[in-house]
């Protein structure tokens, strides 16, 4: 049983030890990945009384890939951690990619409660806007979760709460069941979009005004081939605006919605 177990974490965790993100949550976890995600949760094997759980595993996960990233993560670094063997993480899991999984839906948490204050409940645009925000700062917070969340995969409770979020605020809109959860992934790529920018920037400054000092640099030399990126970037010196995309693109999404809902009979 040892060797098998052995045998699989190895496919899991790919050369050298990294897993890409599909590898990592999505096929190879499986019906491993469900099992574990939703329950009921197995107890571990035959052998010692157990010492760990689901949720310290994960979250040993989260410490490694939080100060490294995502390629950081192995279960030979979570069980040093753990302070165990990692042949004793096999009693807990298959390996590395159900602890992705499980990191993931961790890391994620379940989606925080609307601010109840007032004497009125939010309207959905509030909804909406409060939601990305917060969806946004758990990304800037765990930044790997840019590379662990993508391409099918087995999602946990966790996020699939924040999902159930964002339709339920469009719920009464006269929007189809489609057109709500196409709206909840176009506001979860725009927040992804940022983030990724966020994550690949220098802390000094922001992500635009890092990429208008490239492009200024080119344009001074070949802005004549550039007219309207130059005329542009010149603007923008004059009148600020820079680092406004999140603002703006979340803005003009919140704008759409509204035109369409307003389209739609009462």
């Amino acid at each position: 049983m040892r060797g098998e177990k052995g045998e699989k974490s190895e496919k899991n965790e790919g050369p050298e030890g990294a897993a890409g993100p599909a590898e990592a949550v999505g096929v190879a976890a499986g019906n491993d990945a469900v099992r574990l995600l939703w329950g009921p949760r197995p107890k571990p094997g035959r052998g010692p009384k157990p010492g760990l759980d689901l949720d310290r595993i994960a979250h040993a996960g989260i410490k490694i890939a939080d100060a490294e990233g995502l390629g950081g993560v192995s279960m030979q670094r979570a069980a040093a951690l753990l302070g165990v063997t990692k042949m004793a993480l096999y009693r807990y899991v298959p390996g590395k990619a159900e602890v992705i999984a499980l990191m993931v839906d961790a890391a994620i948490g379940r989606p925080p409660e609307q601010d109840a204050a007032g004497a009125t409940a939010p309207g959905w645009r509030e909804e909406l806007d409060g939601w990305a925000r917060r969806l946004f700062d758990v990304f800037r917070l765990h930044p790997w979760l840019l590379e662990a969340t993508v391409g099918p995969r087995v999602m946990g409770p966790a996020e699939l709460g924040w999902m159930e979020q964002a339709v339920s605020a469009l719920d009464g809109t006269g929007l189809t069941g489609a057109e709500r959860m196409d709206a909840a992934v176009l506001l979860t790529g725009h927040v992804r979009a940022i983030a990724q920018q966020a994550r690949a920037a220098a802390p000094t400054s922001g992500t635009e005004a890092q990429l208008g000092a490239v492009l200024g640099a080119l344009l001074a030399e070949h802005g004549g081939r550039f007219p309207a990126l130059t005329a542009a970037l010149d603007s923008t010196r004059e009148t600020g605006g820079q680092d406004e995309a999140w603002e703006f693109g979340l803005r003009r999404i919140l704008d759409g919605l509204a035109v369409l809902i307003d389209q739609r009979p009462a």
